[in-house]
C-alpha cells in the first residue's frame, strides 16, 4: 500500500465559485501510476466546499449560486460577522453544509466517477482567495 501526497494550488473568485478538479486528479493520479485504491480530496480552508456535480453551466453558473442564496444568503445579518467583524457568515455555513472533503474509488488507473460526475472545488468566500487542495491516493 502506497500514500501519495500532491497539493494543487489555485486562485479563485470567491461568491461559490466553482472549479472542476476532475481532469486535475486524473493526471496527478495517472502519475502516480496507482492502480486500485481510492483518493481522498480535502479543501484547506472553513469556507470551501469540495463535492460532485455535473459540471454544466446551467448548475455552474446559476442554479447552485441561486439554491445556496436561498438556505444562506450572504446579505443576512450572520453573529458570525458581528463577532469577527468581517462579511463571510455565509461562506462559513454554506462550507460545513457542503463539507470540505471527498473520497473517490480508483479502479484501473481511473477515478471512478458516474458519466457526468466531477469533482469540483467550491469557494464560497466573499473575495478572491488563493487556495490549495490536498489530494492524497492510498493504493496499489
Amino acid at each position: 500500500m502506497e500514500i501519495i501526497t500532491k497539493v494543487h494550488h489555485f486562485r479563485t473568485v470567491g461568491h461559490t465559485a466553482i472549479i472542476n478538479l476532475t481532469d486535475e486528479i486524473q493526471t496527478y493520479l495517472m502519475d502516480t501510476g496507482l492502480s486500485e485504491g481510492q483518493v481522498t480530496v480535502f479543501g484547506i480552508g472553513s469556507t470551501t466546499g469540495i463535492t460532485t456535480i455535473e459540471y454544466e453551466p446551467g448548475l455552474v453558473d446559476h442554479d447552485i449560486s441561486e439554491m445556496f442564496e436561498k438556505i444562506s444568503p450572504y446579505a443576512k445579518d450572520y453573529v458570525h460577522n458581528r463577532t469577527w467583524g468581517d462579511d463571510n457568515g455565509a461562506a462559513h455555513v454554506r462550507s460545513f453544509l457542503t463539507g470540505t472533503h471527498l473520497v473517490c474509488p480508483i479502479v484501473g488507473s481511473r477515478l471512478v466517477l458516474g458519466t457526468w460526475q466531477q469533482i469540483v472545488f467550491v469557494d464560497f468566500d466573499t473575495r478572491p482567495r488563493e487556495r490549495k487542495v490536498v489530494i492524497q491516493f492510498m493504493g496499489k
